[in-house]
């Protein structure tokens, strides 16, 4: 029953009136200077120009082109040379996935074998 009167009652919200106070950030003294200071409050970013990692970064590039002349060369032993461009594609895709350029280097080693391979396999055809 008790449950019942409960219902009939109006509901009555506990909410607190939230007073709103013009915002005054720590180092303005007066409100009326709105400028933004992100820009001189952030730290300077840090560059290490430091030979050691301009040369890891040269690195990087040149183990790039290797990986993209492994696939090149993978590609053209399909079609011209393969006993000599496929081993050539293979070697080259095994030195670019050591040194970090997995994706090219698996292409052009995978390419160069199957050059070869598919070279063995058709030459008895071919005479």
């Amino acid at each position: 029953m008790d449950n019942e009167q409960r219902g009939t009652e109006p509901v009555r919200s506990r909410r607190k009136k939230i007073m709103i106070r013009p915002r005054t950030d720590y180092p303005r003294k007066s409100p009326e200077h709105r400028e933004e200071y992100a820009a001189e409050v952030s730290p300077v970013p840090v560059r290490d120009r430091s030979p050691e990692v301009q040369g890891a970064a040269d690195n990087d590039d040149a183990y790039k082109s290797v990986g993209y002349a492994a696939v090149g060369l993978g590609l053209a032993s399909l079609f011209i040379w393969p006993i000599i461009l496929g081993p050539l594609a293979a070697v080259l895709g095994y030195y670019a996935y050591n040194n970090g350029r997995k994706t090219a280097g698996a292409w052009g080693l995978g390419l160069g074998i199957v050059a070869v391979l598919s070279y063995f396999v058709m030459i008895p055809f071919a005479r």
